[in-house]
């Protein structure tokens, strides 16, 4: 996209008349040369001239007349007067003002001999400027001085004459800018004003300086006493440095004034030594290096070396010094070289003390900036380097492992910018290496960089600045040098890239990896083979991973790297291509993987968006894929597949391509199968690549008509002309087949991507009846426009807005709102839904209303309206335009309506909540105003009247409802409030709807008759009361979403009252500004949010007054009145002392973590501009931060209400994105208040506390990816940590010790530190960078000692938190040190002072760094670790010596980590001596002891932590048996061993045993074909006679389940033999108790699924052996019905996914059978749960049953149908065919067609019931937030039309051929459904008459499922005629044939 560059705004030259009149006199004067009168006569016309434009030529005229003066005609008055005229007009105007810029070009082009006096005319001018300025003059000085300084020669000339007074005046400004600054506290925008225009003084001051640097020296050295230029320069020196220490300032300002101080001090004394030898004093803050600065230039530098001066000073001097003074070359002297190093070591020495990320990135800049200038330091001229900056600057010097140290702590910094830095910063680092090094060497030899290399290849992957280091190596080393240290590398960053954080950091390495490959490649190679290995390299891992790798893995290398790939390579898509089509068609890849197709289309799609691929014109992409094959895609069961096809179709390099009719065809064939997608990313996909599609159609189409109007080929013409006329039918289908599926009952996401697609044809084509080729408006009917306007109606709000801005582009005509009577009927359902109690009316009204807006003839029919209703309403009498007036009345009618119903209200809420509930009218209104710009509005006087009566509504709606949601329990409208006034208000309320009889209040509406004493209008009955008195269905539900949401609707209307309407305000009593909102009324708003973000306790309430006081804030602080821009600051400090004085009689609300405070806080604080000071931000961090710490003398009777305010606050301001990298600074005293609140006594601050901590952490460590806790992506190194929060090292090392010394469990008593928990929490998220040097300050050694103390508590939770936490503060390097000294701490044998809770505490942190080394290490431990040594000395801790079953079970876990399948961590000699122990101390344990009483014993239970030892030993005794049973060669062991698990009587560890075997015979399963028909060795007949004995008697639901399974898994490869002990069991009685067991299962969904796949099975084996004898025995129709139950709608999705995985392996067998083993009636009702599962809601389920089709035999389906696998609607489409493609061949047409036509006439229809139903208006009423059983997804008339569609195909094709008719019951039948339909018919037919006007808004529900009643009706009446005629038609040919 081309951004067009913004033209300067030409303004005309604005004189005073006095001013005027003096220039033209001058002009005027007689005398001078004709030439010279030329001149003035046209700067006399341009004074006189206004437009700006004719000023700029008249100017450019007047220089090139000038310019061709001779030097005789350059003398005299009127030349003179010429010149200054110009000067003036230069000097008068805004810099960028293209008048200004002629004005210059003008007195640039004067002749020689006139340049002195022009400069002299600028002097003039500009020192009449600079005389006597006014403030507000100032900016526009400063731009003409620089005007002066950029590309006009003769300006600076003047600027140098009048240097003295030209810094004067900079100097003044500055100080003027200093003096306001004061001043402008809480005033952000005139602050943000000042800022600008300090740094514009502050860059214009440098600049002059830096032009006149020669005059200023030559000057200073000339005079030595020349006190005034001093005086000047010191003025200026001091303003600079004043802004430097003057923390108010904002950055970028005090930048450039650390860069000015230097530049000053540079032009004052020169570029030699002396001037690096100052600024390193002023780093150092050493007065005595300044020194050699001038005496008069060292007083200004006392505020530098003041006491306490801010960090940031250094920081921007640094800055200074790198900017403003030459690195390049040689260094003039020693104290350069002293300055270079002295600023990295400044820098750093920030790092710690920098708390703002803003300073971060300043920081991290101005390091670069140092590395830059350190490299022009040793790349210049060939000369002596200087030895000690060298040695400096080499590997292994201090400065370079500090830097390095900075770049590991800063390379995950959260902002991009420092990330950036640091990338560049590392890349000098290299480049610096290079330098120092010996010229010649060899940098793939290099023991630095190999290490180096070696380091980062080994840090985890998750840690992005892993991959720009890397970058920084492939640029300096190249590919190959990284490719032979780790091989896999392209295939381990493909694995990344299904991870959106870590995809472009990981596409952005390949590439220079490939890039750099392939030219390391081309360069060496001699043969041409290189192109075969780089590919073998770079393509084949991408084509591996694209097939086989799931699909949300893949989803970012079409985004990020195929497109890079491609570019680099474009001859690569033909070997991509061929590989992919060689892959044979039987290898689709794993469940949820793209396959060869899905890859395909991914690579050509990435391809032809590169313009790779050929053009679709030369043929299908040159014949690179069938069409077939993209079919087959475009309607793949994957989304991604699909949405990659539409891509290859859609997308095109150019956008002028033509779309050929093969193209369209694909669109055709692909859009109605996706159009109801469900997936919200699929449908934006869908969109975008479609509205590419249509771009390319306008496009191409732009230019075939261009063609046309010049080609002269006639058969051209005629070519571009049927390509015209194709478009134009293509875009009419497209329009027609999206609107056709608007219909009732359409689905969200039909309804949502048909009019997307629909806007897209209205913007690129638009609906207009114009002329014009692709006007689509002649194809809209009004049918078309009813249904788009029914679309208003729905429930869902974006669909409600599509359908209102589509309305708006179709032809009026077309939708008929002009039309009196239709727009009565709309305007009267508006009204009416506007007072509904579903919320969802409201939106619908404000729509409707809107949509209205746009008629002229509204305010007659509102006129009418409020006839009818008896209101005052009078029509507003204006010549306004339309849509104000309109507007106007609208607003005006409905705030008419809504006082009526708030004086109702004030006397009834119960009423009003039932009847006329307040906010949809307060919604309508805020809608309408939202339509209108309220900047041009002529009636404003009615517009003020308006506003404030609205203003007063809204307060006095909120005086209604406000007891309800300012109650103390609003949900249950409990009054616990002491407030009399709140509680008299509650009371009133409870009496009016306190239920009468029984106490089923709040579950069932109730009918209640109003007060009789109440003294109010009576309305009419809404619930059918009659006259016998008013009723009420009203529930509290009811009457608490009425009081919530029209405090909702309040605050909206309110807010979008202040920020969109004009404000009326006075500043300084000087300008009044016209509004229609006055101060007054703005600041009422916010007092009235005040009360209620602070009173209310609903929150639902105050999160959306909440939302109105941001607009208020957002509109206070860019306001133009001083009074109301410092409201927030004025507010922020009273509610922060109302805070600090709370008490339990307080009215904040100290529950609900304080309710709206932290809202009305955050609102106040988020107005607060970002790239402010944030001083607002600031005090109030100190503030609460100060009142959440506990108090420092330990007083716990002071109220402790402040304090859990505090923390609620501090806890809402963290979470607050809007705060961004503000709220960093202040995190280490959030985490300090939380860890110290936990030692409170007091509940609710220790509650406060936990919240805030779980905010902080999340703040800290980001929001959790993925669902291990402990994953290293939400932790961060620990150099990483305490640089960011240095503060936080202290503190949690002191907490940690004192935690520490509680937790000794010597004397048996549990002692547990309140703040113990959180500290481990914290520690256990950081780990140790490989990175990290041994020397950090920040170091993690210290914490240590302290967490392994904490093993020692006597409480297990916290044993295993200190064990998770001492992992990441041991290197992988320093793990088997560390286990050897845990493991020599445990006792060598039993002894009576064992502590116990001591040794598991030490086992625990053993084994989990035994997990870490495992996980991060893959090299065993090294040889003399002594830790299989320790193991064998302390064995007796597991076996029957130690008495503590839990420290046994810890030992066994310990050694079964080291003995395991997993990565060998001992050596093979080392493990075969442990083994041999671990099988004694196996042999000898509880497991093997055949004697009764120890069985007895492992029964009853060894004491506490029997179970979990038995589980630690089942873990050993199935490694021994099941995981690895060669490694321990024991066979006969692990045959008793398994045999005894499986016996265990615990059954966790059944559980667990079985869930092995699971896990092994599925990882056994995925193995080759061959190996999976072997059973494995150890499992042998016992092994399966004791699960079969299981699966008859476990009790355990869970464990029953997985031995089921386990069944099923050794099921699928051979049939099982069942036995029950002895007994062998026969294949029917085992099919029995599995389908007893799945009956009987509702309470364990995993058991009865289980149950129901392995019945299942046993059906399929039996029918498949014997299908006569198990249909006799009825079993068969057990099992249908239980898989028909799995299949419908209210069912768990398991079962739902169990029951279609059930049907699609028993389609073959079952549901396609030629033999039709289980009836027609049964198999026709599995194939109608098969088509309801098609249908489901959940994609999964769709998805899985429409694997069917994958299972159907061969013969059934066309060829290009086999084996594909496709999406649920083409699965549905295609089963049904194929269900009567079945039929036809089972011969049951005739019954199979009838009951085909009772589906489509409805079984939930069938009820005989046929005549007209009432409307259930009052059902829909009852419960407002009630969901019901809907399907969100199918679409019922679809499906109808569907089966219909089928069905006709069948009946005239076999009905005759089958006999229909000639059986008398298929006869009886068809008369029944004619019947049933015939009345269906009519009576939907007579209840949709019965409907209100317009059904469509005022009962939707209704008249939806009454359409679809009559459409289901009048289609069976269809096919039944048609079977009749059929049926007839048979009987005469056998007639005939008698």
């Amino acid at each position: 996209m081309v951004v067009k560059k913004r033209t300067a705004k030409v303004e005309a030259l604005v004189l005073d008349e006095q001013k005027v009149h003096k220039l033209k006199a001058s002009l005027s004067v007689d005398g001078g040369d004709d030439a010279v009168k030329q001149v003035a006569q046209t700067l006399q016309n341009c004074l006189d001239l206004t437009d700006p434009v004719q000023q700029i030529q008249l100017v450019k005229k007047a220089g090139s007349q000038l310019e061709v003066l001779s030097e005789e005609q350059c003398h005299g008055p009127l030349v003179q007067a010429c010149l200054h005229t110009l000067a003036l007009v230069y000097i008068s105007l805004q810099a960028k003002n293209p008048l200004c810029r002629a004005s210059a070009s003008a007195l640039s082009s004067v002749p020689e001999c006139l340049q002195e006096q022009t400069v002299d005319s600028l002097s003039v001018c500009l020192t009449d400027c600079l005389s006597s300025p006014g403030s507000d003059q100032y900016p526009h000085i400063i731009d003409s001085i620089t005007a002066c300084l950029d590309g006009f020669p003769l300006g600076e000339r003047c600027i140098h004459k009048n240097l003295p007074k030209v810094l004067q005046f900079l100097q003044k400004a500055l100080s003027e800018c200093l003096q306001q600054n004061r001043g402008l506290a809480g005033r952000h925008v005139a602050q943000a004003q000042l800022m600008q225009s300090c740094l514009a003084a502050v860059k214009t001051s440098m600049l002059v300086v830096q032009r006149s640097q020669e005059t200023i020296s030559t000057a200073l050295q000339a005079d030595q006493g020349n006190c005034t230029l001093q005086g000047i320069v010191t003025g200026l020196l001091d303003r600079y440095i004043d802004i430097l220490t003057d923390e108010e300032f904002v950055q970028t300002v005090q930048s450039t004034a650390g860069m000015a101080v230097v530049l000053l001090l540079r032009s004052v004394m020169g570029p030699g030594d002396e001037v690096a030898a100052v600024v390193c004093g002023l780093l150092r803050d050493s007065e005595q290096e300044a020194e050699l600065a001038p005496q008069w230039l060292r007083r200004s530098f006392g505020g530098l070396y003041a006491g306490g001066r801010p960090p940031g000073v250094c920081l921007y001097l640094c800055h200074g010094a790198l900017a403003m003074l030459s690195w390049k070359g040689a260094l003039p002297g020693p104290r350069w070289e002293q300055l270079l190093l002295l600023v990295p070591h400044t820098l750093l020495g920030l790092d710690t003390s920098v708390k703002e990320s803003s300073t971060a990135m300043v920081v991290a800049r101005v390091l670069t900036l140092w590395s830059g200038a350190a490299l022009d330091c040793l790349q210049g001229e060939p000369q002596p380097r200087s030895a000690s900056l060298q040695q400096s600057l080499r590997e292994g010097s201090a400065l370079q492992g500090r830097l390095l140290e900075h770049i590991y702590s800063h390379w995950e910094h959260p902002l991009d910018g420092v990330r950036h830095q640091t990338r560049s910063l590392f890349r000098n680092l290299l480049l610096l290496h290079q330098h120092t090094r010996p010229s010649g060497s060899d940098p793939a030899g290099d023991a630095y960089l190999t290490q180096l290399t070696h380091d980062l290849l080994g840090l985890e992957w998750h840690m992005r600045g892993k991959y720009g280091s890397l970058g920084c190596l492939v640029e300096l080393l190249g590919a190959r040098y990284l490719l032979n240290i780790q091989p896999q590398l392209p295939s381990c960053l493909l694995g990344l890239m299904g991870d959106q954080t870590l995809a472009p950091y990981a596409s952005d390495l390949l590439e220079r990896l490939f890039v750099s490959h392939k030219a390391e490649l081309a360069g060496e190679a001699t043969a041409g083979d290189w192109m075969e290995h780089w590919h073998r390299v770079w393509v084949t891992p991408l084509l591996q991973v694209l097939c086989r790798a799931r699909l949300d893995q893949t989803t970012y290398i079409l985004d990020y790297f195929l497109p890079k790939l491609l570019r680099c390579s474009p001859t690569s898509l033909s070997h991509m291509v061929q590989a992919l089509q060689d892959t044979p068609p039987c290898s689709a890849g794993p469940p949820g993987s793209r396959g060869a197709v899905g890859a395909l289309m991914t690579c050509l799609r990435a391809a032809r968006a590169q313009g790779v691929a050929p053009s679709s014109e030369e043929g299908l992409w040159g014949g690179l894929v069938p069409l077939s094959l993209l079919r087959q895609a475009l309607e793949h069961k994957h989304d991604q597949v699909r949405m990659d096809a539409l891509g290859l179709v859609c997308e095109s390099h150019r956008s002028t391509e033509v779309l050929t009719s093969q193209e369209m065809d694909l669109i055709r064939h692909f859009l109605p199968s996706n159009i109801n997608s469900q997936s919200p990313g699929v449908r934006q996909q869908m969109v975008s690549l479609l509205k590419k599609l249509l771009c390319r159609v306008k496009d191409s189409s732009q230019l075939l008509q261009k063609r046309l109007s010049q080609e002269r080929d006639q058969e051209q013409r005629d070519r571009d002309q049927h390509t015209l006329e194709t478009y134009k039918e293509f875009l009419c289908w497209l329009y027609e087949s999206l609107v056709e599926v608007l219909l009732p009952g359409a689905s969200f996401s039909t309804c949502l991507t048909s009019l997307h697609l629909l806007g897209l044809l209205a913007q690129l084509f638009t609906f207009s009846t114009a002329p014009d080729v692709f006007a689509l408006g002649d194809v809209v009917t009004s049918a078309h426009a009813q249904n788009i306007l029914y679309c208003v109606a729905s429930n869902f709000l974006e669909v409600k807005q599509l359908a209102s801005t589509l309305l708006r582009q179709l032809p009026p005509s077309a939708v008929g709102l002009w039309e009196p009577e239709r727009m009565r009927c709309v305007l009267q359902a508006a009204l009416d839904l506007s007072t509904s109690t579903k919320p969802f009316d409201s939106v619908t009204a404000a729509h409707l209303l809107n949509l209205l807006l746009h008629q002229p003839a509204l305010p007659q029919a509102l006129l009418s309206c409020a006839q009818e209703q008896g209101l005052p309403f009078q029509l507003p009498t204006s010549e306004a335009l339309s849509l104000e007036l309109n507007t106007l009345a609208v607003v005006q009618f409905l705030l008419l309506c809504l006082k009526s119903e708030v004086e109702r209200a004030e006397l009834s809420l119960l009423q009003a909540a039932a009847s006329y509930p307040l906010y949809g009218r307060a919604h309508c209104i805020t809608a309408a105003l939202q339509q209108l710009n309220t900047g041009s509005l002529s009636q404003t006087e009615q517009w003020r009247c308006v506003v404030s009566e609205l203003i007063a509504v809204c307060y006095r709606m909120s005086d209604v409802v406000s007891p309800v949601v300012q109650s103390s329990s609003p949900e249950g409208l409990i009054p616990m409030d002491t407030d009399s006034e709140t509680s008299a208000g509650l009371q009133r309320i409870l009496q009016e709807i306190q239920p009468r009889d029984t106490n089923d209040f709040f579950t069932s509406a109730r009918e209640l008759d109003t007060h009789p004493e109440e003294d109010h209008t009576p309305t009419k009955d809404n619930t059918g009361g009659g006259d016998s008195g008013e009723g009420y269905r009203v529930t509290a539900q009811m009457v608490l979403v009425c009081c919530w949401r029209s405090m909702k609707e309040v605050a909206m209307l309110l807010g979008q009252l202040c920020q969109s309407l004009p404000l009326h305000y006075t500043n300084h009593s000087t300008h009044t500004h016209t509004g229609l909102i006055t101060e007054e009324q703005v600041e009422g708003v916010g007092l009235y949010f005040r009360q209620q973000l602070l009173q209310s306790r609903h929150r639902g309430a105050f999160e959306l007054a909440y939302v109105g006081f941001v607009r208020l804030t957002d509109m206070l602080c860019r306001s133009g009145s001083l009074a109301l821009q410092q409201l927030p600051a004025r507010w922020l400090c009273e509610v922060l002392e109302e805070v600090k004085s709370s008490d339990p009689s307080s009215k904040l609300c100290a529950t609900r973590r304080s309710a709206g405070i932290p809202f009305y806080i955050q609102a106040l604080l988020s107005s607060e501009p970002k790239s402010s000071s944030c001083s607002l931000l600031k005090m109030t961090m100190r503030e609460l931060t100060a009142l959440a710490m506990p108090s420092a003398d330990g007083d716990t009777d002071r109220s402790t209400v402040p304090q859990v305010h505090a923390l609620n606050i501090l806890r809402a301001l963290y979470r607050d994105t809007r705060l961004g990298e503000n709220i960093i600074p202040f995190v280490s005293e959030g985490v300090q208040a939380a860890v110290l609140g936990f030692t409170s006594p007091v509940w609710a601050v220790r509650n406060s506390s936990t919240l805030l901590f779980s905010t902080l952490i999340t703040r800290i460590f980001g929001v959790k990816k993925g669902k291990d806790e402990h994953s290293k992506k939400n932790r961060m190194t620990g150099r990483e940590f305490f640089t960011r929060f240095p503060a936080l090292y202290p503190f949690l090392l002191s907490q940690l010790e004192e935690a520490a010394t509680t937790v000794d469990s010597d004397s048996g008593q549990v002692k547990l530190h309140p703040s113990l928990f959180l500290l481990l929490l914290v520690l256990g998220r950081l780990y140790p960078s490989p990175m990290d040097g041994s020397s950090s300050p920040l170091g993690l050694a210290p914490f240590m000692p302290f967490i392994i103390r904490c093993g020692r508590s006597a409480v297990y939770r916290t044993r295993e938190m200190a064990a998770r936490a001492l992992v990441p503060f041991v290197l992988v390097t320093q793990i088997p040190s560390t286990i050897h000294t845990l493991l020599q701490e445990l006792p060598l044998q039993p002894g009576p002072k064992t502590q116990h809770n001591h040794i598991h505490g030490t086992l625990l942190q053993v084994l989990f760094l035994l997990r870490s080394y495992q996980t991060d290490s893959h090299r065993p431990l090294p040889a003399g670790s002594g830790i299989s040594k320790a193991l064998r000395q302390h064995m007796w801790l597991a076996s029957r010596q130690n008495g503590c079953v839990v420290t046994r079970g810890a030992y066994l876990d310990v050694l079964v980590c080291l003995c395991g399948p997993l990565t060998g961590l001992l050596h093979d000699s080392e493990l075969c001596e442990l083994r041999q122990e671990i099988l004694t101390v196996l042999t000898a344990s509880e497991l093997m002891a055949s004697t009764n009483g120890c069985s007895a014993t492992l029964s009853s239970g060894l004491g506490p932590g029997t179970t979990q030892y038995l589980l630690s030993l089942a873990r050993v005794a199935l490694s021994v048996s099941v995981e690895s049973p060669v490694l321990w060669g024991s066979p006969q062991l692990g045959a008793q061993l398994l045999d005894r698990l499986l016996q265990c009587p615990h059954y966790e560890v059944r559980e667990l045993v079985v869930e092995g075997l699971l896990r092994r015979l599925e990882a056994d399963d995925e193995e080759e074909e061959e190996e999976r028909k072997r059973r494995p060795p150890w499992f042998d007949e016992t092994t399966l006679s004791n699960l079969t004995s299981l699966a008859l008697h476990e009790t355990h639901p869970q464990c029953l389940a997985k031995v089921l399974r386990v069944l099923c898994v050794v099921s699928s490869s051979s049939e099982l033999l069942w036995r029950d002990g002895v007994r062998s069991l026969s294949q029917e009685e085992v099919l029995a108790h599995l389908l007893s067991l799945a009956q009987n299962s509702a309470h364990s969904v995993e058991l009865h699924c289980a149950a129901l796949t392995l019945a299942s099975r046993l059906v399929v084996q039996l029918v498949n052996s014997d299908p006569e004898r198990v249909c006799a025995e009825g079993r068969l129709a057990q099992w249908g019905a239980l898989v028909c139950a799995g299949c419908s709608e209210e069912q768990p999705v398991e079962v739902k996914l169990t029951a279609a995985e059930v049907l699609v392996s028993s389609m073959a067998t079952l549901l396609a059978s030629p033999a039709l083993p289980l009836g027609l009636c049964a198999t026709v009702s599995l194939w109608r749960s098969l088509f309801r599962l098609l249908q489901d809601e959940d994609q999964d389920v769709r998805d899985s049953a429409s694997d069917f089709i994958s299972s159907v035999p061969a013969h059934l389906l066309n060829t290009d149908e086999a084996s594909a696998s496709v999406c649920p609607p083409v699965a549905l489409d295609k089963a049904v065919g194929l269900l009567c493609r079945l039929l036809a061949l089972w011969g049951r047409v005739p019954a199979g067609a009838l009951t085909l036509a009772e589906w489509l006439l409805g079984e939930e229809e069938t009820d005989g019931n046929g005549g007209t139903e009432e409307p259930s208006g009052l059902g829909e009423e009852e419960f407002l937030f009630e969901k019901g059983d809907l399907n969100l997804w199918a679409e019922p008339v679809q499906w109808v039309r569907l089966l219909h569609r089928h069905l006709s195909t069948l009946t005239p094709s076999q009905t005759q051929t089958q006999g229909l008719g000639t059986r008398e019951p298929d006869q009886a039948q068809r008369h029944r459904l004619s019947a049933q339909a015939e009345a269906h018919a009519l009576g939907s037919k007579q209840s949709l008459r019965a409907l209100p006007p317009i059904p469509q808004f005022s009962c939707t529900m209704e008249h939806a499922r009454l359409v679809l009643r009559h459409e289901r009706a009048t289609l069976t009446l269809d096919v039944l005629g048609r079977l009749t005629e059929t049926g007839l038609a048979g009987l005469k040919n056998q007639e005939v044939a008698k």
